[in-house]
């Protein structure tokens, strides 16, 4: 079992990808990034004329939120994609939620994030003996919602009208996947 004492998560790999913890060096490659996607942005619903301007600090302060982070990683399939985390892990009531962002565009809808996800909830699963991840997403996001089906979650619940985006309410649905649910 992973010791949650340990401030830095298992590097994790499969035929596609390695997750990785972040590290200084990724601020540049953050930085070539750039801004993520308009539509991306409006898929965790936020505006993006109201996100500003990509800079070194904000490329900074991506990676040392991921850094800080106990259980986060940084998606290399090859090169930096995204980041996956475990968020608000329990281990009490043995649960987390879960949180995954996909940074590149030409990546996108190509199963990484589904492979990427298999990965962490194997890990969330098998060594840190949780028993149910949860997560939320925009109910607009049927990309996302297949991908977290493909890994076995299940539609638990909807919340109306958590997102104001383009003049248009948009609801959120609560996800939720237990330990014998997974699907590798």
């Amino acid at each position: 079992m992973h010791d949650p004492a340990e401030t830095m998560p298992p590097v994790l790999k499969s035929k596609n990808l390695t997750l990785r913890p972040a590290n200084l060096a990724d601020v540049e490659r953050r930085l070539e990034i750039g801004a993520e996607p308009a539509e991306n942005l409006r898929l965790y619903g936020v505006q993006p004329e109201s996100v500003p301007p990509f800079t070194l600090e904000r490329a900074r302060w991506w990676v040392q939120s991921l850094i800080d982070h106990p259980f986060a990683w940084v998606i290399e399939a090859p090169g930096l994609v995204g980041s996956v985390r475990l968020d608000g892990v329990d281990f009490t009531d043995r649960r987390s939620s879960f949180a995954i962002g996909l940074l590149r565009s030409e990546y996108i809808g190509k199963g990484i994030g589904t492979e990427a996800a298999r990965l962490v909830l194997h890990f969330a699963f098998s060594q840190l003996k949780l028993h149910r991840v949860s997560l939320r997403v925009l109910a607009m996001n049927e990309r996302a919602i297949r991908s977290y089906q493909k890994c076995g979650f299940q539609i638990e619940g909807r919340e109306r009208e958590t997102a104001f985006l383009d003049g248009i309410w948009h609801d959120d649905l609560i996800m939720g996947l237990l330990e014998h649910e997974l699907r590798l």
